[in-house]
């Protein structure tokens, strides 16, 4: 499981058995199924009224990705990329096209082939941006419809408790007050629920789609950059060179902690960007 996620899904849960053992003296009053229904319902009832099945489908199915340690491949695209640039920059066509069948990625096997292709290199990274902005367009709604369902929880969280005031209204004439108070607290609960599944859930795994959908753009980028500096006969050392530093600044973007070899260059006077430019400066001078 993601670690992230799963020290989330414990503190939360902590917090929540906090509330219900040491702050409430009847922690069962908290459990009200009619109005964790009336939640949960309504707020399917409204998204599927909202999108079409087949992405709401799609999006159920993406909810296992928050749970589970996504695995990334930056370093296997790089040495793929390198690996058919070298092939490529020896004018061995054939043993670039039996490599590519062998290439997981699809984004760069189509990158790759149409390079081997002759495709133009405008027209090259015209289609790559095309693929890299539906995905983007993709994925980025299927985040909002998580962000949607933040939405409509805690709204049908207070119908819940509309429902709740109305038994509890007409109860008064009965003047029982510790009947008032009881469906009194039933009616809150389901603001309750609302507010919890909002917070706790539905905004938490829409942040995490969209998190996940930008370490995938970055990755495309990568390559993007990579088939392009192929498609120039740019010498696999150049691309190998740029692209490693590609991934650390990537890296450093992504964790905020940065490599031990760009720190040292910094140490001795240099900034990493000072040291990217000598390296691309020395790939032209090759090339």
């Amino acid at each position: 499981m993601n670690p992230s996620t799963l020290i989330g899904i414990v503190t939360s849960l902590l917090m929540l058995a906090s509330v219900l053992l040491l702050s409430a003296e009847a922690p069962a009053s908290f459990l009200n199924l009619p109005g964790l229904a009336i939640v949960l319902t309504g707020t399917l009832a409204a998204t599927f009224i909202s999108y079409p099945l087949r992405e709401v489908v799609r999006v159920v199915r993406l909810v296992g990705l928050v749970f589970r340690r996504e695995r990334r491949y930056l370093d296997e695209d790089l040495e793929e990329l390198v690996g058919l640039a070298k092939l490529w920059f020896s004018g061995h066509v054939r043993d670039v096209e039996q490599r590519l069948e062998e290439v997981r990625n699809p984004f760069l096997r189509t990158g790759v082939q149409l390079v081997i292709d002759n495709t133009k290199e405008e027209e090259i990274i015209d289609l790559l941006h095309w693929r890299i902005s539906r995905l983007k367009a993709r994925e980025r709604a299927e985040a909002q419809i998580f962000r949607t369902m933040a939405l409509y929880a805690p709204a049908f969280g207070m119908i819940g408790t509309l429902v709740g005031l109305v038994n509890m209204l007409e109860g008064l004439s009965a003047a029982d007050i510790g009947a008032i108070g009881e469906r009194m607290a039933v009616a809150l609960l389901t603001t309750f629920y609302g507010i919890v599944l909002a917070n706790l859930v539905f905004k938490p795994i829409a942040v995490k789609l969209e998190r996940r959908t930008e370490e995938r753009l970055i990755a495309m980028n990568m390559v993007l950059e990579g088939v392009s500096l192929m498609s120039r006969r740019r010498l696999p050392s150049f691309i190998e060179e740029t692209l490693k530093s590609f991934m650390v600044h990537h890296r450093d973007e992504l964790r905020d902690a940065p490599e031990s070899s760009e720190v040292d260059g910094a140490a001795r006077g240099g900034t990493p960007f000072k040291h990217l430019k000598r390296r691309l400066t020395r790939g032209r001078r090759h090339a």
